[in-house]
Parts: C-alpha cells; sequence; structure tokens
C-alpha cells in the first residue's frame, strides 16, 4: 500500500491504483452522498435495492434532482421492491429532461392492483430474484460502494438504525463500478418506468424536497454542507492506495438464473477456502447451509482461527432468517467455530455513535489471514448465493484490512455483541455489563413472539428462498 504524501491522487489514478476510504459512522454516510452529488458536474448515476420515502430518501433524492437542474445527467436504477406507491414519483423523476428512471426486474401489476398479487405467485421464481446493488457514482470520478441502502435506518435517523460500511472510492475501481452499472442498466430486466404505468399521474417534482438539506446547515456531525467532497476525503481516516483492489458483482443475468458458474460466489469461495490462519465473517443474515458448514469447520481443522459475527434475534429486522440460522449454531459451536451475535442497544445501554435507541448489524464483509478483505452486499444465505444480484470491493491490503478488523473487533466485543458458547449441553450468551459477565439461557431481549416466529421457521422446508 502505497500512504506517501509526495505523490498525487492524479498521479496514483493514472498510475492504476484504487484509492479506498472506509465510511463507518452513518452521519459521514449521508454527507458523503450529499457532498458527492453536489459535486457532480456531468454525471450521476444511482443503483440501489431501496431508496426509502423517509426524511433521508427525501434529502438525498432532493439533491439529485438539484444536480439534474444544474445540468448534470442522472440515471438511477432501482429494483422493483420498492413500494408500489411510488410509481407516481418515479414518472415525476423521469419527465425530468435530464433524469431516466429504470426499475430492475418490475412487476407488471402496478400500484396496488389486486392481480399483483397473482402475478407474485405465477412467476413466484422470477419475483424472488432481486437487485440487491448499492452504487452511488459521480463523473466517473468517484463511486460509493457498500452495504447501505437509501433510507433514514442507514444514516442514524431512525429509533434503530443499521450498523453498516460503505468504500469510497477513486482511481481504477470508479470505472470497475461503472462497466457494472452499464451491464445492469442495459439488461433485458431494467425498464423505464414511463413503459411500465404511463397512465399514473405523475406528483410534482418539487413535493419530492420536504426533506432537503440547506446550504447553512450542518449535515451531519462535524460535516458541514459547505464543505466540498475533496475535503471531506481529506478530513477522513486517510485514503488507502492499492492496487490490488477490485469492484465484484453477479452478472446482470443472474435475474434469468444463467450462466450460475459466473456468479460471485465462485469468486468468493476460493478465497475463503485458501484461508491459512484467519478467517473473520460479518454477516446479519447468516445461514452457511451444510456446504458452507463444511467449508468452515475444514477450515478450523487446517487450524484456521474462524469467527462469525450476525445479528442476535433481538437484535435482526428479518426473524425468519434468524430461525434458519439457528438450526446452524450447534453444528458451527462444535465445530470450535466462535459465534458472536449483535446486541439491541436500548436507551440505557446506548454506545452506539448513532445516538439510536437500537441498532442492527448491517454489514457484510470478510476478512481473510489479516492481509484481504471484501465489503459490499453479499450475505452469507442461500438468497445471496442463488438468487440476489450482490456486489462489492474486494482487497489486498495489510492496513486497510487491519483497519476492517479493527472496526469488526469493536463490534465483537462484549459490552456490543453476545458470545454464543455451549455449556453444559446447551445454548448461552454472555456478555458485558458494567464489567460484570452475564448468562443468558434463552435468547437475550427477544420477545415472545420473535421466539415463536424464528422457532416456526426452523421446522420450515424454506431455507433456499432466506
Amino acid at each position: 500500500m502505497d500512504l506517501g504524501i509526495t505523490q498525487s491522487a492524479d498521479d496514483r489514478i493514472k498510475a492504476g491504483k484504487t484509492g479506498l476510504q472506509l465510511v463507518s459512522d452513518n452521519f459521514d454516510a449521508m454527507a458523503v452522498r450529499v457532498l458527492a452529488a453536489r459535486s457532480a458536474i456531468h454525471s450521476l448515476d444511482l443503483m440501489y435495492y431501496l431508496w426509502h420515502d423517509d426524511h433521508s430518501g427525501r434529502a438525498l433524492m432532493q439533491e439529485v434532482v438539484g444536480a439534474a437542474e444544474r445540468g448534470v445527467r442522472v440515471r438511477i436504477l432501482l429494483d422493483d421492491m420498492n413500494p408500489q406507491v411510488n410509481d407516481a414519483a418515479y414518472l415525476s423523476l423521469n419527465a425530468h429532461e435530464n433524469i431516466e428512471l429504470k426499475l430492475f426486474n418490475p412487476s407488471g401489476m402496478r400500484n396496488g392492483s389486486w392481480l399483483r398479487y397473482f402475478e407474485l405467485v405465477s412467476r413466484l421464481f422470477a419475483m424472488t430474484r432481486r437487485m440487491h446493488h448499492k452504487a452511488w457514482l459521480v463523473d466517473r470520478r468517484i463511486a460509493i460502494v457498500g452495504g447501505r441502502n437509501i433510507g433514514d435506518a442507514y444514516f442514524g435517523a431512525a429509533d434503530t438504525n443499521f450498523r453498516d460500511l460503505d468504500f469510497l472510492l477513486q482511481g481504477a475501481a470508479v470505472q470497475q463500478t461503472q462497466d457494472i452499472f452499464e451491464a445492469y442498466w442495459n439488461c433485458a430486466a431494467a425498464r423505464r418506468i414511463d413503459t411500465l404505468h404511463p397512465s399514473v399521474p405523475a406528483d410534482r417534482l418539487d413535493s419530492l424536497g420536504a426533506g432537503s438539506i440547506g446550504d447553512d446547515d450542518k449535515i451531519f456531525g462535524n460535516v458541514s454542507a459547505r464543505m466540498t467532497i475533496d475535503e471531506f476525503i481529506s478530513m477522513g481516516s486517510g485514503v488507502h492506495w492499492t492496487e490490488n483492489a477490485r469492484v465484484i458483482s453477479d452478472p446482470a443475468c443472474k435475474v434469468f438464473g444463467d450462466t450460475p458458474e459466473k456468479w460471485l460466489i465462485n469468486e468468493l469461495l476460493p478465497i475463503l477456502a485458501g484461508s491459512r490462519s484467519n478467517l473473520e465473517i460479518v454477516s446479519p443474515y447468516f445461514i452457511p447451509g451444510q456446504p458452507g458448514l463444511s467449508l468452515l469447520a475444514g477450515l478450523v481443522e487446517r487450524g484456521v482461527d474462524v469467527s462469525v459475527l450476525t445479528n442476535s434475534l433481538a437484535a435482526t429486522d428479518v426473524a425468519f432468517v434468524h430461525g434458519a440460522y439457528a438450526n446452524y449454531r450447534v453444528p458451527l459451536l462444535k465445530a470450535r467455530i466462535k459465534l458472536f451475535e449483535l446486541q439491541p442497544f436500548n436507551g440505557e445501554r446506548n454506545i452506539s455513535v448513532f445516538g439510536s435507541k437500537g441498532a442492527s448489524l448491517h454489514t457484510k464483509a470478510f476478512t481473510v489471514d489479516r492481509r484481504m478483505g471484501f465489503v459490499g452486499s453479499f450475505n452469507f444465505d442461500p438468497r445471496s448465493v442463488s438468487l440476489n444480484s450482490e456486489m462489492g470491493v474486494l482487497f489486498e491490503d495489510e492496513r486497510l484490512t487491519a483497519e476492517l478488523i479493527e472496526r469488526i473487533d469493536g463490534e465483537k466485543a462484549s459490552q456490543t455483541s453476545y458470545r454464543v458458547l455451549i455449556e453444559g449441553g446447551q445454548l448461552c450468551w454472555q456478555d458485558d455489563v458494567d464489567g460484570s459477565t452475564h448468562t443468558y439461557r434463552h435468547e437475550p431481549g427477544a420477545s415472545l413472539y420473535r421466539k415463536c416466529l424464528a422457532r416456526l421457521v426452523r421446522h420450515l422446508p424454506i431455507e433456499s428462498q432466506l
């Protein structure tokens, strides 16, 4: 890695290097998107799984509209998992002369039609294939890639907020991200909103700015709305320049079930299997399946230290997935894999930088042998492997990996996560409160409803869809 100050960023870019800056703080994640949009001169290309219609979603959309008003060409690609009531807003955006909006794998029945339920049944397997990508591209110069969707919970503005990671990219990896965007933008599964439901009346464009951020306001924390994106980069944790970084992705044709040999999992598996000393996995939804369990157990047998951080039942936002994961806890622990589950913080035990009442893990990352890492949208579950299209940043750099491990270790700390163990043949959870170790014999902090739902899923044959 090159952290010298004698070579300019432009020189490094010309040399084919990639600059990576880890964005972990939720407030910074919002700020960097605002500042990046405001810096746009030529193009703004966005692809997201979810874009919520809340304060953060509207504020960022207003920044996008503002860029279009300045003459910036804007292209927005959204997965059709977004609520169908947004069609009017989508049409309004698409009507702007500088904005084009497409939906990925859209349903044909829009805006609450009862025929939509028939379509969901008749196209069940096709409709479960979603574009899970998250990328924010500006002028082919800057890219933001990672795990965050657009919405309050991803930027510290909700009662319960996600703990997540992004990379701010410069250099060679930006073009790689651009190529991925172009492939999805031009694929047959991406369709313009006005070809899907042109009869829906468009909203007024100015109604999209209810959550706008003024020029005189602080965006979040210490980041000024008057700051430039270059100033944000300079005040951050430092840009890591390396030749060993790539943005990788499932092909767009995965939505049709085509060419499985080119799917992302087939690039990641050899890296995981090649671990020699240390493997750390962070996945909010963790369902390894029997092949994954065998892979991890085999690594431990070879002397690899393997740990997994996921959500506790009380912290997860998808109890169904947790129910399937629960079937693997005992086998994982018996294979001597270290298991950690994020705690759900409340008002009395809030140590989150987000200032929120609760937290849920949303980071998808891993590190191998303290030299290689990955941050992106890929969960270790059947849905990411076979159904959703995924992307992320793969890099080999010891100092950047050390920075990522430091953040993972902070999440695994006993004040932040439960350590899951087997004592006396029974599962238990341990944490540390005010210097005292507490042991729980049942899922800590989870409501009876969540416990019942998770237990029900443990016995249903639906793991492949989770």
